[in-house]
């Protein structure tokens, strides 16, 4: 299954990921730095500035700056990582960053229910504007 994640909130999308992972199925995400994060722009920033400085260089936890890293640690958190059947849904889930050369003339499937249109807001945060606040360069 390959997911266009453009205009998707990141959370939802990756619900939905984690489920069909846990079902067998292999999950392909592409265009992970054009998918939304809900909250307020300030706090979303500060949340991800501060859960970056956590630890130490050395021992951790160490928390990604990509985009695509990010939402497959989003879905690492949705998992029952430590124990095999979780480890072995994490391995099927791949995400990038655009849409690599593989995927070119392939269908993308979408997730309706995780669309941005469906908050009831306009208080969310583009992953890619996330990832250049963290020192990113896209």
């Amino acid at each position: 299954m390959i997911i266009d994640a453009s205009n998707l909130i990141v959370g939802r999308l990756a619900t939905v990921a984690a489920k069909k992972a846990l079902l067998g199925e292999d999950i392909n995400i592409v265009n992970c730095e054009n998918s939304y994060v809900s909250g307020e722009k300030f706090f979303v920033i500060e949340y991800f500035k501060s859960k970056r400085a956590q630890g130490s260089i050395r021992k951790g936890p160490f928390f990604p700056r990509m985009p695509d890293r990010i939402v497959k640690r989003v879905i690492r958190g949705m998992l029952p990582r430590k124990k095999p059947r979780g480890r072995e849904a994490l391995g099927r889930v791949k995400c990038y960053i655009g849409v690599p050369a593989e995927f070119g003339g392939k269908k993308f499937e979408t997730v309706k229910n995780a669309d941005i249109s469906k908050l009831p807001s306009l208080r969310y945060v583009q992953l890619k504007r996330i990832c250049k606040e963290l020192g990113v360069q896209l």
